[in-house]
């Protein structure tokens, strides 16, 4: 009894150790931006309000927009299901304030079925795949793209990060969101789409 209590404690404490570590990758990566030419620019989506994108949605995309206007990818892809939502998705919500920019439509692809980050992230890949595209930007949330980056890097496809612009969270939010991001790669890695 007292051995397995040992072991468990040693499993626990090399756990959180682990965690601690890519929460500090997480971290490092949360403020690099990679971008460069690619074949397509990924927009992860988040959430809309009765067909209006939520402020975080609404900078993902104005980001995605720099750097189409800039010509790092000739097509967009917007993700994100409904969320609830019985009329919009954050995918549709996120192609027509792109539309409304300016893009042309034949540049905006949509993927609007996601429940989850993995989900979206599986749907992309298809798209990707069918249309023959090597390279991509994703733009999201700082804390987001580290696992974003490994979940298409293990699909085979070259894959650049881009966070958007935003201040930093106060003190404990911040270390929060990426030690959430760590637990939910930590999922991944082991088989558990979140």
């Amino acid at each position: 009894m007292k051995r397995a209590l040992a072991v468990a404690i040693v499993a626990a404490a090399a756990l959180i150790c682990w965690l601690i570590v890519v929460a500090e990758d997480i971290r490092r990566q949360s403020t690099v931006d990679e971008v460069r030419p690619a074949d397509i620019i990924i927009v992860l989506g988040a959430a809309e309000y009765r067909g209006r994108p939520s402020p975080v949605l609404e900078g993902r995309l104005n980001h995605a927009l720099f750097l189409f206007l800039q010509k790092m990818a000739p097509l967009i892809v917007t993700t994100g299901g409904a969320g609830g939502d019985p009329v919009y998705t954050e995918s549709e919500v996120g192609r027509a304030y792109l539309s409304r920019r300016g893009v042309p439509a034949e540049a905006i692809l949509v993927e609007r079925e996601g429940e989850s980050t993995d989900y979206s992230i599986a749907a992309v890949m298809e798209i990707m795949k069918r249309r023959e595209l090597k390279s991509c930007i994703v733009v999201s949330d700082g804390y987001h793209i580290y696992r974003v980056k490994r979940m298409i890097e293990a699909h085979g496809f070259k894959v650049y990060g881009s966070p958007r612009p935003s201040a930093p969270k106060p003190g404990w939010e911040e270390e929060w969101s990426y030690f959430k991001q760590a637990i939910g790669y930590g999922l991944w890695r082991v088989g558990i789409n979140i």
